[in-house]
């Protein structure tokens, strides 16, 4: 058993067609009202989605190239590594640990005050570039007990979706609803989600504008939206070695910043911070 459970039929009414925002139907094997393999049909344009192996695939790999496809390789070839790497080789690297670093981007996706505005339904919380899932559990740390909460976690990585697969079950019992997606065109109806974030990749998107206005598109009005990747903390000096570690780091980018220029027109508590030396944290809001 694990947190990454499959996804049942009730799960489809959260889901829409990348392409058209419609409606999606499955046609496919089921098991135990589980969806099993099959595919998920559009219901205005009959495009057909494929769900193979108890994972749903809205993304087309035409749409992935240059460093974006370069990345999802690396990915796909060292997930099973990517893990410790994180927890050994970044904190050598900039003389603070790992989990600083998280801690300091989850304060700001204040999963804490997650019902604040309470309603109707079960609150929900997604991670756009879920990877292995190494935020899930300080996400089950920090959701206060009792709530009716759904997360949901999406990757352009099957390699690392796999990982993510083979998490243990979360203490709560809550299940991790998981699709292979692009963060370019999500694949949810707008104004969905309480909590919406991103760690690690939009360095590398094709259109980090684009992506950005998607997460704004469905997240709920005034709920955090955080995005966290590298950039070397203007603030601190750094000897030659952060210097040359912070490089190695960020090799496929020659000028890592945060995207806080792309946001959309209407951000708004928009706060461009470090996390650590090596890792910004831009959080912003969409108003009603």
């Amino acid at each position: 058993m694990t947190a990454c459970a499959s996804m049942k039929r009730a799960d489809l009414r959260l889901l829409v067609c990348p392409k058209c925002r419609s409606g999606l139907e499955f046609r496919g094997e089921l098991l135990f009202d589980e969806l099993a393999t099959g595919t998920l049909r559009c219901e205005k344009s009959a495009h057909e989605w494929p769900f193979d192996d108890e994972l749903a695939k809205l993304m087309e790999d035409e749409a992935i190239h240059g460093l974006e496809g370069f990345m999802r390789c690396l990915y796909d070839t060292f997930a099973v590594l990517h893990d410790q790497l994180t927890r050994v080789v970044v904190p050598l690297m900039q003389f603070e640990t790992e989990s600083a670093t998280r801690d300091a981007y989850m304060r700001r996706i204040d999963l804490t005050n997650i019902a604040t505005r309470r309603r109707r339904g079960p609150l929900r919380v997604l991670e756009i570039g879920v990877g292995t899932g190494a935020n899930l559990p300080l996400i089950e740390r920090d959701l206060p007990r009792g709530l009716d909460v759904e997360i949901w976690g999406l990757d352009f990585s099957r390699g690392m979706l796999e990982q993510c697969r083979r998490r243990p079950p979360l203490a709560s019992g809550r299940r991790v609803r998981l699709l292979l997606a692009d963060a370019h065109a999500l694949p949810f109806p707008d104004s969905t989600f309480d909590r919406v974030f991103h760690v690690g990749g939009i360095a590398s998107f094709r259109d980090p504008r684009l992506a950005l206005a998607e997460m704004a598109r469905v997240a709920r009005p005034e709920t955090p939206i955080v995005v966290v990747d590298e950039r070397l903390d203007p603030e601190r000096r750094h000897c030659l070695y952060h210097r040359l570690m912070f490089r190695a780091l960020t090799f496929y980018d020659p000028a890592p910043a945060s995207p806080r220029p792309f946001l959309p027109k209407d951000a708004q508590n928009v706060i461009d911070e470090q996390a650590s030396r090596f890792f910004y944290c831009l959080t912003f809001s969409v108003p009603r």
